[in-house]
């Protein structure tokens, strides 16, 4: 199910100014792998890029190949939706649909994508979904209610429910914790340990200890200055990045001697 990512030499641009340069990286299948770096060094730019969320505003583009098991994401001819079906996104802020149920949240990338189901098939997708994010308990009798209604922890757990049920291949998350409570953090940190069963799981955050508890392998970036493009500095296995890391502004940035 899940898939690998290849990244090579990319640079990501919005209209002339180079956002992000020259990024390889390679991102292993049913693994959780966490971008760090400051504020502004592209790291959330370069996850856009992953599934073609980069390129619904104006200007945007890359140069260079995202391969999503050997095919190229930006291949001639390739669809980005059909793109954002196989590499699902969830953003920093929960944002279910407010005037939609519980249930049509989770079904809304399905039905966004035209596939035809019936409600049999749509309610046992509802309650694997729910089930995968670790939701289904809490909402079970009230798949009627608006997702509006729900805590911030659960809503971020409804936007995930609603990104695995288009059964994508990769999981796309930036900084899907800065908004929530340290309990509903931690709801979503299980959640993402599991996911790792079956998805291929990219994760952003500003936190240095989420990154710690829940990535196989962390990626840093940095910037050299403001106006410059943002730079993948170090890749390696998490504990190498927080207790070994080979470069210098690595081992700043991840000991709080950064900036």
């Amino acid at each position: 199910m899940s898939k690998r990512i290849d990244v090579k030499d990319l640079n990501v641009y919005y209209g002339s100014f180079l956002a992000v340069e020259g990024v390889n990286i390679s991102i292993e299948a049913k693994s959780v792998t966490a971008f760090i770096g400051p504020s502004g060094c592209g790291k959330s730019t370069f996850l856009r890029t992953l599934n073609r969320m980069h390129e619904v505003l104006p200007g945007a583009r890359v140069e260079g190949e995202v391969l999503l098991d050997g095919d190229n994401l930006y291949g001639a001819g390739v669809d980005p939706v059909t793109v954002r079906s196989q590499v699902g996104m969830v953003f920093q802020r929960p944002n279910p649909f407010p005037t939609m149920s519980i249930r049509d949240n989770v079904l809304a990338g399905v039905k966004l994508n035209n596939k035809r189901i019936t409600k049999g098939a749509a309610d046992a997708l509802v309650e694997k979904s729910l089930r995968a994010a670790n939701l289904w308990n809490e909402v079970k009798d009230r798949l009627e209610k608006p997702g509006s209604g729900l805590s911030g922890g659960q809503q971020q757990r409804l936007c995930i429910a609603r990104a695995i049920a288009v059964e994508p291949q990769v999981i796309l998350m930036d900084e899907p914790c800065s908004a929530l409570d340290p309990i509903s953090t931690l709801a979503v940190e299980d959640l993402i340990n599991e996911l790792k069963d079956e998805y291929t799981v990219v994760i952003v955050t500003h936190n240095m200890q989420q990154a710690a508890r829940v990535s196989d392998k962390t990626a840093f970036f940095n910037i050299a200055g403001t106006g410059k493009p943002g730079k993948l500095i170090e890749f390696a296995d998490t504990t190498t990045i927080f207790n070994n890391p080979s470069q210098k502004a690595t081992e700043d940035y991840v000991s709080g001697r950064f900036g």
